[in-house]
């Protein structure tokens, strides 16, 4: 028995168009090989499941006492808690704030990765993100600015304003998601 061979790979799963690749499966290998319909729509449905699974993200978040939850992500555990002004204990951080860490992190490591492919590696790079909130509830950030530090020699100003223009404008999602209700700005320091 013949059987079709999808080739899976990260980069695949990465850009958004893995499904979209196994779906445009020749109509001729099809028509050419009745018996294998049921094979590959049951590989399909199998497949599609685990793009599911691999393009949604999961949070638990369990209450432990007062206002303090434990945080479990991807087998990560931390805590958030409220301030001792709101009942709480200050036992980690507000979750609020958190999405500003999500956004450091998520453009900082699109920032490290595009760098390196352009073969530039600073000694020191940092991203401090503020942001500022609205006044009436609920609050929420409606402008955010990132600073962008980076020390090390031979680092091109162009070169390190496309990398992180490329990061916001296309690989970042916390920037796309955050986007949608703050205003986002940026600089860069070169120390």
């Amino acid at each position: 028995m013949e059987l079709l061979s999808v080739p899976v790979g990260q980069e695949l799963f990465q850009d958004g168009l893995f499904l979209f690749k196994l779906l445009k499966v020749s109509l001729n290998f099809i028509k050419a090989h009745k018996y294998h319909q049921l094979i590959l729509i049951l590989q399909i449905k199998n497949l599609k499941s685990q793009i599911i699974k691999i393009m949604s993200h999961k949070a638990e978040v369990r209450w432990t006492s007062d206002m303090a939850f434990e945080v479990e992500v991807n087998n990560h555990k931390f805590m958030v808690d409220a301030d001792e002004k709101v009942g709480g204990h200050d036992l980690g951080p507000r979750p609020k704030i958190l999405t500003l860490a999500a956004l450091g992190g998520c453009t900082g490591m699109d920032v490290v990765s595009i760098l390196k492919k352009m073969r530039i590696e600073p000694e020191y790079f940092n991203v401090s993100v503020e942001g500022e909130l609205t006044e009436e509830h609920p609050k929420y950030y409606n402008k955010i600015h990132l600073t962008y530090t980076f020390k090390g020699e031979s680092l091109p100003l162009d070169k390190l304003d496309k990398a992180i223009n490329l990061s916001q404008e296309r690989y970042c999602g916390v920037t796309a998601m955050l986007g949608k209700a703050a205003e986002i700005s940026y600089e860069i320091v070169i120390l």
